[in-house]
């Protein structure tokens, strides 16, 4: 398998996420409706039975949990061609597209207490296709193949068994250093800011 390329990245402080907050749950209610409200307080009885299970087992139920969300095209959601939503907009929105579904598992599984150094944002391109695509890498440990995470295909499989993906690179926030800032850069920082800020 062909190891990934590492960016490296400055360390971000990211705040700890509260998706059982009254508060956030009263304004989603507000702000979508009833149905975005309970898809809240179904993330929150997932979180609370994924709590007791080992880590691949919680891997496994926020990856079914977030891939029931149905995929949702930025220009057509957002009115842009590239936007990182917020787990908050994401789920009450109830659609996204593939940087979406990694982002919201990747900050509610650090929430569940996973290692943030055994997640990356991986982009990759698909099997006959031109455009790029993210996917969460998890490294049980820095030297272990990486499960795959994906909102394609719905089962988490080892990355040797995903011979449809071509690696393009890898990104982890938590692990990264000095490095010259790049779009994705950019786009991490915009989602950090909206994500302290509970944007909905």
């Amino acid at each position: 398998m062909k190891v990934f390329i590492l960016i490296l990245f400055f360390v971000f402080s990211i705040s700890q996420a509260d998706f059982n907050s009254t508060d956030l749950i009263k304004k989603v209610e507000k702000k979508y409706n009833r149905f975005a409200k309970n898809r809240f307080i179904a993330l929150n009885r997932t979180i609370k039975r994924a709590s007791k299970k080992n880590e691949l087992k919680k891997l496994e139920m926020i990856n079914d949990f977030f891939n029931s969300v149905p995929y949702g095209d930025d220009k057509d959601i957002y009115g842009v061609s590239d936007y990182w939503a917020t787990p908050y907009e994401f789920l009450g929105k109830d659609k996204g597209d593939c940087e979406d579904y990694v982002i919201a598992k990747y900050f509610v599984l650090k929430y569940l207490g996973v290692s943030t150094k055994k997640m990356f944002l991986s982009y990759v391109r698909l099997e006959g296709s031109n455009e790029a695509h993210m996917v969460l890498s998890y490294f049980e440990t820095p030297t272990s193949e990486p499960l795959i995470l994906d909102s394609i295909r719905k089962r988490i499989f080892k990355a040797s068994k995903r011979k449809d993906l071509k690696p393009i690179y890898n990104f982890n926030p938590n692990i990264l250093k000095n490095g010259k800032k790049t779009a994705a850069h950019r786009k991490w920082d915009k989602l950090l800011k909206n994500f302290r800020e509970n944007k909905i």
